[in-house]
């Protein structure tokens, strides 16, 4: 079953050109499946059947896994299965029929513009690295992007004289969105009295952001940073990156922005996935009238 999986693997990066994360994330999900056939006695993915795969869905679930979890490792199993059919690995591909299960509507954690407002004066832009704190903050909340795509961002990237931005996204897809001015004079900030500083041994290429070591500021890195700036700005919520990129997108929807631009921004690829925040802007203006109506 290795061989398999790992042909699988092999062909999300050559042939698909998927992100790292997805590709850990479909190896994740099928490695458990691996384990969950070995735990039946089936003895190979050729023996697995519809009922296997519901009897795997429910195993994850007990597991704790949410439904939207579940669904994403239902998609990684289909991908898998469509791959092994391809490849005539197996005779019939049973599992394409599988319908994802229901998911319950969780709605996107955003903060408000006050919260922004706090969370961006929250860096200490005496030192280099609030000012570098603060670059990544405002861009994260000006353009939405997400966090790995603020990871990678190179200085090129970015265009100073027509206010653009180009995040390289999910399966190394390209957009370019739009970045205001005041996101713009902290990036330049940073880039002239910050990032200098860090680069210690002036060979740290092309990266816009850089740790205080001088090195490639990771992910994990961005969350800690927001972590921080939100306790300092006595956020009380949990506040993560994506927390910015759903703040963003509601933002721009209370602004009177349409659904199919903010999709555009978001780089997603179904304006399905945006239309969650829709739910989120009729929560709130069902809030209003409750707070506000007479008879609310």
């Amino acid at each position: 079953m290795d061989d398999y999986i790992d042909s699988f693997l092999n062909y999300l990066i050559v042939e698909c050109g998927l992100s790292k994360n997805t590709i850990l994330a479909y190896s994740v999900a099928v490695n458990h499946l691996a384990n969950y056939v070995t735990r039946k006695g089936l003895g190979n993915f050729e023996s697995v059947r519809p009922d296997h795969i519901v009897g795997f869905i429910e195993s994850e679930r007990n597991r704790g896994l949410d439904p939207n979890s579940i669904a994403r490792n239902l998609t990684a199993i289909k991908m898998f299965y469509k791959f092994l059919a391809v490849e005539g690995k197996i005779a019939e591909n049973l599992v394409s029929s599988i319908e994802s299960p229901k998911l319950w509507l969780k709605l996107p954690e955003v903060i408000n513009h006050i919260d922004v407002e706090n969370l961006l004066k929250s860096p200490d832009l005496s030192t280099s690295l609030g000012k570098r704190n603060k670059a990544i903050l405002e861009l994260m909340y000006a353009t939405g992007a997400r966090v790995s795509e603020v990871a990678g961002l190179e200085i090129g990237f970015i265009n100073f004289d027509y206010k653009f931005i180009k995040c390289r996204g999910k399966g190394s897809k390209e957009r370019i969105v739009p970045i205001g001015s005041k996101a713009i004079d902290a990036v330049n900030e940073y880039l002239e009295e910050a990032r200098p500083a860090l680069c210690k041994d002036k060979k740290c290429g092309n990266l816009l952001f850089l740790s205080k070591s001088g090195k490639h500021l990771r992910r994990e890195n961005i969350w800690e940073i927001v972590r921080k700036c939100a306790l300092k700005a006595g956020i009380s919520k949990h506040l993560s990156p994506h927390t910015l990129r759903h703040s963003f997108a509601t933002h721009l929807l209370e602004g009177g922005a349409d659904l199919r631009s903010v999709q555009e921004m978001l780089g997603h690829v179904n304006i399905s996935t945006t239309q969650i925040y829709t739910h989120i802007d009729k929560t709130r203006l069902k809030d209003i009238h409750h707070n506000f109506h007479p008879r609310g």
